[in-house]
């Protein structure tokens, strides 16, 4: 694809009709309907107006056309799949994957914003800017698929950007925010296209004179232990990972080692970690007409646990005494840590998530309810 290209016909309209529904993924299956994910919830789209009932074969190859380079045509025919991202304006942006199946291809479509949300926009405590003026460690911003992590780091890189004169290099597959140098000099890698993998690039990354490097994804084990020893010889890196609470997140920093080396794993992770932020998307809830009951989905809300590696985290973490980190979070609030159980509470309290979605996510469902009751009090 190049940038000039514009967009087969019915790709542009698809696009632009996902962006009026407000639909955050798309997936297009040859021999399928077409299916929109809105709020959380995948839904087959009329597209009789579109004069498409199903995709079809015709259709998969313009989209491939358009979208894909050589060396991406090159990749989807030895690999089977492509990832990438691609603008059909100035103002919207788009990441794909492309795949095989039966012999077919298939398309998903995540529509990305251009315009990078603070993270008081993205129901965050600002606070945590606090952390872009840290001079190294790793900070960590863990959850599942589709949970905003990518979104969360970009708007820490972007105040980083506008407020330090610093060399930031981000590391991404793919790349799916732009982040024009300002005040610092920005330089934007993407895997796959750039370099190989997330491994060699942070190699590589931390011999190009880097201030704070940013990994899209700590995918394996040799990319985690290259990302910790960057964060211990000075250098601040941002990552995301996997992980549905901060114990767990540790565990596989620590995991990535092998078991001899896990003293010295732990030592390692207790002096370089500085905070590790939890998200998970949750269907919001609305009252109609103020009735008791809810209506259905109609968005989503942000729940987050948050913890700083302060003194008494580091010694836990060296130790190995996990199982701690919970009570120690929910003793530390005015030092801006809270659980996930705090935050499912607050939101259940506030009536933007049911108490089924709560306690479905709740880590400790009995210290849900003691909380749930103490703030309402």
């Amino acid at each position: 694809m190049t940038p000039d290209n514009s967009p087969p016909e019915f790709l542009d309209v698809l696009l632009r009709r996902s962006i009026g529904s407000n639909a955050s993924d798309i997936h297009c299956s040859v021999g399928e309907p077409i299916h929109f994910r809105i709020d959380g919830m995948l839904n087959k789209i009329d597209s009789s107006e579109l004069e498409q009932n199903q995709f079809s074969s015709r259709l998969a190859e313009e989209f491939s056309n358009f979208i894909l380079s050589t060396p991406q045509q090159k990749q989807l025919a030895l690999r089977g799949s492509v990832d990438g991202a691609f603008s059909i304006d100035s103002e919207h942006r788009f990441r794909f994957n492309i795949y095989r199946r039966q012999g077919q291809i298939s398309f998903s479509f995540r529509r990305l914003s251009n315009t990078i949300p603070t993270l008081e926009q993205l129901g965050l405590n600002p606070r945590l800017y606090d952390k872009c003026s840290l001079q190294d460690g790793l900070v960590l911003v863990v959850g599942p698929t589709g949970s905003g992590k990518s979104t969360t780091i970009a708007s820490m890189i972007d105040r980083i950007n506008a407020q330090r004169a610093s060399h930031i290099i981000t590391l991404e597959d793919p790349i799916e925010f732009i982040h024009p140098s300002q005040k610092s000099l920005v330089n934007q890698r993407q895997i796959g296209v750039d370099v190989e993998n997330f491994h060699q690039a942070l190699v590589d990354a931390v011999r190009q004179d880097p201030d704070i490097i940013l990994v899209g994804e700590l995918r394996d084990v040799d990319t985690i232990r290259t990302a910790i020893t960057a964060a211990e010889t000075g250098h601040l890196v941002f990552a995301s990972l996997h992980a549905g609470d901060c114990k767990t997140a540790i565990e596989r920093l620590i995991s990535a080692y092998p078991a001899e080396e896990q003293e010295l794993a732990q030592r390692l992770v207790a002096t370089v970690l500085r905070t590790i932020v939890v998200q998970h998307l949750l269907p919001r809830l609305t009252v109609k007409d103020q009735a008791p009951d809810r209506a259905a989905v109609s968005q989503r809300v942000l729940a987050s646990e948050v913890l700083h590696a302060n003194q008494a985290v580091s010694n836990l973490i060296a130790n190995a005494n996990l199982n701690q980190l919970s009570s120690i979070i929910q003793n530390s609030n005015e030092e801006g840590m809270w659980t996930l159980d705090d935050s499912l509470a607050r939101l259940w309290r506030q009536r933007m998530i049911s108490e089924q979605t709560a306690f479905g996510l709740a880590r400790n469902p009995e210290i849900l309810s003691q909380i749930s009751l103490r703030t309402r009090a």
